[in-house]
């Protein structure tokens, strides 16, 4: 933003002050999880110490100071993924119970949730779905990256997409880690003095391969017929579309020619009809200009990525971004109204 800019900014911002905000990536986690998805003790500690378990009243102020209405809470990836069978059947569905004896008892109406779903286990990951949107309210639920090597498109996760459709509930694409082949091939490297602080696991991560991770599996789904098998399923990505409005041109055309005789429709129709898209963690102006130049502003959700990213600098962002009043209410909270059938 130029110097030239800032009154306007400042200006549009004390316009929209009053604006409401559902925040629809927001991430918690439990000392269960902490020690399940941790590399480390210093990694729980720097987890611990950004309040990612922290389900009470930091996070309610964090909110409050920020303006944030509703938070959608969803599990710290790689959450539940790699736990198979029974263990990681209870495992997803004490999580899920948590949030509704927890920060949703305690605080009604300041969160909603993703359920937490067991995908070593299909079926099950189905049944728990459903439970936790019938009896429990949950939006819909988040996976995070490949399951044990596979990504959504595979069949044996047919169950969970099919019922995804039935219930008319999103399914939020997080990013996971890489499976080890791929991170040795992608990511590593044999010089240990660039590995001191992580070099290689944020490289695979938030510095780089996640973004990408999920682009890929976005394209997958398409590509191989997902949305033709579900035309009616709802997908979810944050981090403003993780890249795909810098790629959106070159996937339409590339993906379009080698898929019109086994795709129902074209390539790129599938990001219109089957997507969401929020704008989590990444803050910038022009980036939300690169993605509502390809997808509808009915379609983008506001979001922060808490706490990895601070709320308040998240709507303060927002609040200045020069869009027409009816537009920055949709990203704010209509759309994610309309989607989840809630109200602020």
């Amino acid at each position: 933003m130029s110097r030239s800019d800032e009154p306007r900014s400042q200006d549009i911002a004390l316009r929209d002050r009053d604006l409401k905000f559902i925040g629809v990536e927001e991430t918690f986690s439990t000392p269960e999880l902490l020690t399940l998805n941790s590399i480390n003790e210093d990694h729980i500690a720097f987890l611990e110490e950004i309040g990612l378990a922290d389900l009470g009243q930091r996070r309610i102020s964090d909110m409050d100071e920020g303006g944030l209405d509703v938070q959608i809470l969803s599990a710290h990836t790689p959450s539940v993924q790699n736990v198979p069978g029974q263990e990681g059947i209870d495992f997803a569905h004490r999580l899920n119970r948590q949030l509704v004896d927890g920060p949703m008892a305690s605080h009604p109406g300041r969160f909603q949730a993703f359920a937490t779903l067991p995908l070593q286990s299909p079926e099950a990951a189905a049944d728990e779905l459903e439970r936790s949107v019938r009896d429990d309210g949950f939006l819909g639920a988040l996976t995070n990256g490949h399951i044990g090597r596979k990504y959504l498109d595979h069949p044996d996760f047919e169950p969970v997409l099919a019922r995804a459709q039935d219930l008319d509930v999103p399914i939020y694409l997080h990013p996971g880690y890489p499976a080890d082949e791929v991170f040795d091939i992608y990511y590593r490297t044999t010089r240990t003095e660039y590995t001191q602080e992580y070099q290689d696991y944020i490289f695979s991560g938030s510095g780089y391969g996640w973004h990408q991770e999920v682009l890929t599996q976005c394209i997958r789904m398409i590509a191989y017929g997902v949305f033709d098998r579900f035309p009616r399923l709802k997908i979810i990505v944050g981090h403003m579309g993780e890249g795909l409005p810098f790629y959106y041109e070159r996937i339409a055309n590339d993906m379009g020619e080698p898929t019109e005789g086994s795709l129902e429709k074209p390539f790129e129709q599938y990001f219109q009809d089957n997507f969401w898209f929020t704008t989590s963690a990444f803050f910038q102006d022009e980036l939300l200009q690169l993605l509502l130049k390809y997808i509808s502003v009915d379609r983008v959700m506001f979001a922060t990525d808490y706490p990895f990213a601070g709320i308040k600098e998240g709507t303060d962002w927002f609040r200045a971004v020069d869009l027409p009043r009816q537009d920055k209410e949709k990203i704010a909270f209509r759309n994610a109204e309309k989607l989840f059938g809630i109200t602020v």
